[in-house]
This record gives structure tokens, sequence and C-alpha cells, in this order.
């Protein structure tokens, strides 16, 4: 997922995958510095999405906690 705060629009995502290829990824955005949060709730919702679609209005409140958390530790590391 991509937030961007100069794009009007709701967070993007970005990437996603299962199994081996969730892995991946998560290992490269560790690598990359790239913030992580896991929520296997919020994954069951998020998988029907497609690369490029925006987060739906019923997950910004999810996704606001999750940014704040991931903002905060940021910001005291």
């Amino acid at each position: 997922m991509e937030y961007l705060r100069d794009n009007p629009n709701a967070p993007q995502v970005v990437a996603k995958g299962q199994d081996n290829l969730a892995e991946k990824i998560i290992a490269i955005a560790k690598k990359n510095n790239v913030p992580v949060h896991q929520d296997s709730d919020l994954v069951e919702v998020l998988v029907h999405l497609d690369l490029g679609d925006f987060i739906p209005p019923e997950l910004y409140q999810a996704i606001a906690e999750i940014l704040t958390h991931l903002y905060r530790v940021n910001k005291f590391s």
C-alpha cells in the first residue's frame, strides 16, 4: 500500500502476493526500510483488491490506525 500526501485519492495497492510471494514482498520492504505491518483480518479484505486499486472508504479507519502507528514508529526510530 502506498499513500502520497500530494495525492488527493486514498491509499493505493502497490504490491500484493500470497505465500512465498508475500514473504518476498515483506523481505524486500524490510531491506529497503519500508515499514511493515501485518494484520490477517485486514488482509482478508485487501486480497480482493487489484494492483492500482484505491483502498475503499470502509477501510479508511483501519488504514488510518496503521499509518498512525507506522508514522510513530518511524518518528522514534
